[in-house]
């Protein structure tokens, strides 16, 4: 019976395909034709200003190999795929350190009026710093890009994070704190059974933010200091007079972007179900 049960499975997922397709006709095509669109108007602007390539010509130009093989590598040229990667384990290490570091001081400085009133004029004026203005400081500090990097993305993406943090413990209702007192919970009782749960969804804000600030930072910083990643690869495309590679570049930029704050959704969905 199992057996005849596991074999009605795959026939009934795919009768469930049309079903959804007519449920969601219109959250599918719409983005389509959008998307047809901005390609017709894109292809129109680059014959008349013929400032920047075309669909078309972007295409063709780079097909063989980033298009096809994102991943090849040709001594120190290298292929997209190996670029973004390379961006991503940048961004992987200082968003986690951010991350870390963010949830920390915002459970603190949330907890103790009096260190939020002690540091928040000072981090008003650090959050406002642009990502950029702190690659100097990185890098005579750390006198390598890629450290150099890695603190640009951390600094970045830490703000979002303390400050949403901060907030959750602050709205957090007094009556979570009176149960917990007449319960007479411990700290790390108090801290996973009660605060957590109630700032999950201030704290997954931040950390939405963190990771888009974290990535345009990582992507600006290479373009100006690094000998790997998406950034150099654009700024080397751009110093070539390549303008398409730089075209399918933004591309890539704006779909990783896009994948990693869906993950970072993903993750707080299914936090926020745990709890």
């Amino acid at each position: 019976m199992a057996l005849q049960d596991a074999g009605r499975l795959p026939t009934a997922y795919l009768k469930s395909i049309p079903t959804y397709f007519k449920k969601n006709s219109r959250k599918i095509i719409a983005p389509i034709i959008g998307f047809i669109i901005a390609l017709i108007f894109w292809e129109i602007f680059a014959a008349v200003t013929k400032t920047i390539p075309g669909p078309i010509e972007v295409v063709r130009e780079t097909w063989d190999p980033l298009i096809i093989d994102p991943f090849f590598q040709d001594g120190n040229d290298k292929g997209l795929g190996w670029q973004t990667l390379a961006s991503l384990q940048r961004v992987a290490i200082g968003y986690s350190l951010a991350t870390i570091g963010g949830i920390l001081m915002g459970v603190l400085i949330g907890a103790v009026p009096i260190v939020y009133e002690a540091v928040d004029p000072m981090f008003q004026v650090l959050r406002t710093v642009p990502p950029l203005a702190w690659l100097p400081i990185a890098l005579a500090i750390f006198k390598n890009s890629g450290p150099a990097g890695i603190f640009i993305i951390f600094v970045t993406a830490i703000w979002p994070i303390v400050y949403n943090t901060a907030v959750g413990v602050q709205q957090m209702p007094q009556d979570y704190k009176n149960v917990a007192k007449v319960l007479r919970l411990s700290g790390r009782e108090y801290f996973f059974d009660i605060m957590l749960p109630s700032i999950v969804p201030y704290m997954f804000t931040g950390l939405k933010l963190g990771i888009g600030l974290a990535w345009l930072a990582i992507v600006a910083a290479e373009m100006l200091r690094g000998d790997t990643g998406i950034g150099f690869f654009i700024w080397n495309a751009y110093n070539s007079n390549a303008i398409s590679e730089v075209i399918l570049a933004l591309f890539y930029i704006g779909i990783v972007g896009f994948l990693l704050d869906k993950l970072v959704g993903f993750l707080a969905t299914l936090v926020s179900s745990d709890k």
